[in-house]
């Protein structure tokens, strides 16, 4: 399992309260900057999970079960998948904020030059690594690399490059409810919380009907977080209220009940157990994190550092999985460098890469795709 990209700081807007002076810049930044901070923590979470915390493909590279090879990390590892959901809580507040204020097709346009850029570049580094080494990944053939070009490849049935895009599907489609019944016409307090109010209960009744459409399309199983996650940015920008207080709740709630139901249990993909009770706790310090953002908890967390903490978190999602098992081998089987070592070595080597991406281009294209976009739709005028 794997996490799910939000969308960097560093390009949305920081609305501020109708009626209020805008804060000053470094006072805006202070503000949200331990943001980036989680979503660094989030990846990491999944990172550990994917190279200590689970079985199949990883126990190969490390010639035995990551439990055997890291028999105290790999009991807290097994927890790491649930980095997506903090993923998850964290994406809600930010495409509430990022959407205020912007048209559908600034909307749109923000999207696609934020999601695709590195997804494609990573999409040839792993594509390259399964004809290198395709004891780890097996060789994508053309026709599976061409669909995953569109990241629609899970709706039409064919085989994921990047184990991790699940998670992008289930970003994609809630940035298409939002927009569709919300950006459309325009982001207020009032359209939000009718937004949130109306999934909470469309989603609890998808689940009476055993529809595989609606459940493909309201997400049970991952949109309470993203309610939830909407409802504590409304907090952070007008301030507390019962109403929303009360969404944040059931959508805890609810969200705790579908993790603990679908990840408690031994999966396939590991011989390590989870204890239910520490998934509720997980979970609930998932929404809580996010709650001190909104509250304004987290204004002392002002270190430079994060906003670059931040803006590697995407490309690393990306990338450390699939080009992180072919490191491993590498460096344990082949090169013979000690577990621990080749753990710490395989971690800085995807975030160094993930700077890379980001750098050279997340950086230069991003902002030229959205441009091209942008020239598109004058010139159609």
């Amino acid at each position: 399992m794997t996490t799910t990209p939000s969308p960097a700081l560093d390009d949305v807007p920081i609305p501020t309260p109708e009626g209020t002076a805008a804060p000053a810049p470094a006072e805006r930044r202070s503000r949200l900057l331990a943001l980036d901070g989680l979503r660094l923590v989030a990846a990491l979470m999944v990172c550990l999970y994917h190279y200590t915390g689970r079985g199949g493909t990883i126990s190969e590279s490390w010639h035995q079960s990551p439990s055997v090879v890291f028999p105290t990390l790999s009991r807290a590892a097994v927890y790491g998948c649930f980095g997506v959901q903090l993923f998850f809580v964290i994406s809600g507040f930010v495409i509430s904020m990022s959407s205020w204020g912007r048209t559908l097709g600034d909307f749109f346009r923000s999207r696609v030059s934020r999601l695709y850029p590195a997804y494609w570049v990573a999409l040839v580094l792993v594509t390259a690594a399964s004809l290198v080494l395709p004891a780890v990944i097996a060789p994508v053939r053309l026709d599976e690399f061409l669909v995953n070009l569109t990241m629609l490849q899970q709706p039409m049935g064919a085989t994921r490059v990047l184990g991790v895009c699940w998670t992008l599907w289930a970003e994609v489609r809630f940035y298409a409810l939002f927009a569709l019944f919300v950006v459309v016409r325009g982001v207020t307090y009032r359209r939000v919380v009718l937004f949130c109010s109306v999934w909470v209960l469309a989603l609890v009744l998808c689940r009476t009907t055993g529809n595989a459409l609606t459940d493909q399309v309201l997400m049970p199983e991952y949109a309470p977080f993203f309610i939830g996650g909407l409802a504590l940015y409304l907090i952070h920008r007008f301030g507390s209220d019962l109403l929303l207080w009360g969404i944040v709740a059931v959508s805890l709630l609810l969200g705790q009940s579908e993790a603990t139901r679908g990840l408690w249990h031994r999966t396939g993909h590991s011989d390590l157990h989870r204890d239910p009770y520490v998934v509720v706790l997980i979970v609930t310090l998932s929404f809580a994190v996010v709650a001190a953002v909104a509250l304004g908890w987290t204004r002392w967390a002002s270190w430079r550092w994060l906003t670059t903490a931040g803006a590697l978190t995407y490309p690393f999602y990306l990338v450390h999985e699939h080009l992180g098992w072919f490191v491993i081998r590498v460096l344990h089987r082949f090169l013979g460098l000690p577990s621990t070592a080749t753990l710490g070595a395989t971690v800085l080597t995807m975030l160094t890469l993930a700077w890379l991406i980001h750098r050279f281009v997340e950086k230069p294209f991003g902002p030229r795709l959205r441009r091209a976009l942008k020239a598109r739709k004058l010139s159609g005028a």
